[in-house]
């Protein structure tokens, strides 16, 4: 690896890793290298691990310009999609995103968590925002463990959906107690986006 030149390991991976990809991961590789990532189906930790490698990466090549990414997703676990959460606003860039079709649960986490400003939805995405989801077993100390855990976890998740949304925490709460649907401008009224996408172009701009 050269430590003088990261723009150089950054050719080199690119180059490395086209060689061994198929023609549909050959497009998300062109996409990337105009700092668009997608975050297609559910969250899972190999996915989470690949979304946060990409983030890292265009953030090592250039610090500064925008990243955006691209949600259409069901939603998925909870530590994966942190994970995802954290390395965004780890790095310096502004991470701009976008719906499209479902971003729903998780999904609906992260188009909040984007920069402000640079949060958007396709005219007919559809939004999903609920509490989290989980299975609880074994002993009485293991279900009792599991659950303050949930509750936990709930209460972070609204946390940081009130301070993205500016809605109350107690509102999120209220809100997010059954499955709560929102259309792209019920979206825009709530607080998970700052704008309507309806033409190539327009996902650009805002301020951090």
């Amino acid at each position: 690896m050269d430590f003088l030149n990261p723009q150089s390991d950054v050719t080199l991976a690119r180059s490395a890793n086209t060689e061994l990809l198929g023609l549909g991961d050959q497009i998300y590789s062109r996409l990337l290298r105009e700092r668009i990532i997608f975050l297609a189906g559910e969250v899972r930790d190999e996915m989470a691990n690949s979304i946060c490698a990409q983030l890292l990466l265009l953030s090592a090549e250039d610090s500064e310009k925008d990243i955006f990414l691209y949600i259409n997703s069901p939603g998925g676990s909870v530590t994966a999609g942190m994970a995802i959460y954290d390395t965004m606003h780890y790095i310096k860039n502004d991470v701009a995103t976008v719906a499209m079709g479902m971003a729903a649960s998780m999904g609906q986490f992260l188009l909040t968590a984007g920069a402000p400003g640079k949060r958007y939805a396709t005219p007919h995405a559809r939004i999903l925002m609920h509490q989290p989801l989980g299975g609880i077993g074994g002993t009485a100390t293991d279900i009792r463990i599991q659950a303050e855990q949930m509750a936990i976890t709930k209460r972070t998740m609204s946390e940081l959906n009130a301070k993205h949304t500016g809605q109350t925490l107690e509102k999120i709460i209220a809100d997010s107690d059954r499955d709560n649907w929102f259309n792209a401008e019920d979206a825009l009224k709530y607080g998970f986006i700052d704008h309507v996408a309806t033409k190539d172009g327009q996902v650009t701009g805002g301020k951090k």
